[in-house]
């Protein structure tokens, strides 16, 4: 027959008493990286050791980390003593750090400074090989996680910033062991199928240096340095630095930056045009006043021969110039309307969902992907088709291949 049942406390408590009193685990060192680092308000110190095989969590007490000299950086190998405890509310152990010693670079920190010296030295960072990101972009393509912080924040920017632009958001996974083919493909793909893109963010917020790896890794690298189109990096925060930030054409210190610098503000293009025409209109009555105030001051008698004629040839290439100005800021300002009419044309004839308006039907699968061919479908395939005003489910019966003329 089995012990009395003990409550989850009670458990905890016993594992928690046996490790202290075990000798091993009450004056243990431990080597490893350090991973997610993390500094609480309180001065305390929570991390975590790891190794190719495992990890552990760790916490350093504020009094501790005043003692200890040695400087922690994520992906730094380091040798921590200390005690195995168990924190009985959360059912979870830890190492109770002690004293830290420094054990040289880890794993994570060699491979990055190696690749990013093979890729310096092939060229992939050298400025003459960055492009320059168009001044008035009209197709923006995020290469990010589709349910992250990142592409909320960078959708919100740019369309906040600027109403003509539009947004391709292409999802990818960007963190575990498939995140950067991932990634790599999606920039691959936007380049060989959406030519029209102008500028492409790459990127996800931030995280450990685990988290942040699949933009360390070479074929993210090299992906962003064929890419015919601009690519901003925006990965983590400003003290992130990865290998898709020296390769990309521009670094952005986090995704909101990204956006800032893809897109200008189109209002303030518009307060700079007001501001330019207020300008030439105040320097035109300037120029006329003071040419008046010359004509005024000028003494009749000294001009006794002629100073009529003179005064209206005078005025007449006044109003010459005036008029010269106002048909020039017309012309500009009607300039700029017509460009601006035509951007707003180019946008809503891109906009794909003004096909439906005319009595098409868009067709995807079950999955989102878009049909573009017969030869995707199969009879008993079910379908969504997307109208106008709504869409509806389908089932495919039979399929045929035809020619359309």
């Amino acid at each position: 027959m089995g012990l009395t049942p003990v409550r989850v406390g009670q458990l905890n408590s016993y594992i928690g008493r046996v490790l202290k009193t075990d000798p091993l685990l009450s004056d243990v060192s431990v080597i490893g990286e350090i991973s997610n680092l993390k500094h609480h308000s309180s001065g305390h110190i929570y991390f975590s050791l790891k190794d190719e095989a495992s990890k552990i969590n760790c916490f350093l007490s504020a009094r501790t980390a005043a003692q200890i000299s040695c400087p922690m950086e994520e992906g730094m190998e380091v040798i921590a003593s200390g005690y195995v405890s168990v924190y009985q509310r959360g059912g979870y152990y830890s190492l109770n750090v002690l004293d830290l010693e420094t054990g040289g670079k880890g794993q994570l920190a060699i491979r990055f400074e190696q690749l990013k010296q093979r890729l310096a030295a092939e060229g992939l960072f050298d400025a003459e090989n960055k492009k320059q990101l168009p001044s008035f972009p009209k197709t923006i393509a995020v290469v990010t996680s589709p349910t992250g912080a990142a592409v909320r924040d960078i959708l919100k920017i740019i369309t906040g910033r600027n109403d003509y632009v539009n947004v391709l958001v292409c999802p990818a996974l960007v963190q575990g062991p498939s995140a950067a083919a991932d990634i790599a493909s999606a920039i691959d793909w936007i380049n060989r199928e959406h030519p029209e893109v102008d500028v492409i963010i790459a990127g996800r917020g931030g995280g450990s240096t685990e988290e942040l790896w699949a933009f360390n890794e070479e074929v993210v690298a090299r992906s962003i340095f064929r890419s015919q189109i601009p690519v901003i990096s925006a990965v983590g925060h400003e003290t992130d630095f990865t290998i898709a930030d020296f390769v990309a054409d521009i670094r952005a210190e986090t995704p909101t930056a990204a956006a800032q610098m893809a897109v200008p503000d189109t209002a303030q293009l518009r307060q700079y045009m007001d501001a330019l025409q207020q300008d030439m209109t105040s320097a035109l009555l300037h120029r006329t006043r003071v040419a008046r105030q010359r004509l005024e001051a000028m003494d009749p008698a000294a001009f006794a021969s002629g100073i009529r004629s003179r005064i209206d040839y005078e005025q007449m290439h006044l109003d010459q110039i005036a008029e010269s100005m106002h048909s020039t800021l017309k012309e500009r300002i009607s300039r700029g309307e017509h460009r601006i009419e035509l951007l707003r044309e180019i946008i809503e004839t891109a906009n794909p969902f003004a096909v439906l308006d005319r009595g098409y039907a868009m067709i995807t699968d079950p999955g989102g992907k878009v049909i573009r061919s017969v030869d995707e479908l199969s009879a008993g395939d079910s379908v969504t088709l997307r109208l106008r005003d709504g869409s509806a489910d389908a089932d495919i019966r039979t399929c045929r291949k035809e020619t359309l003329k």
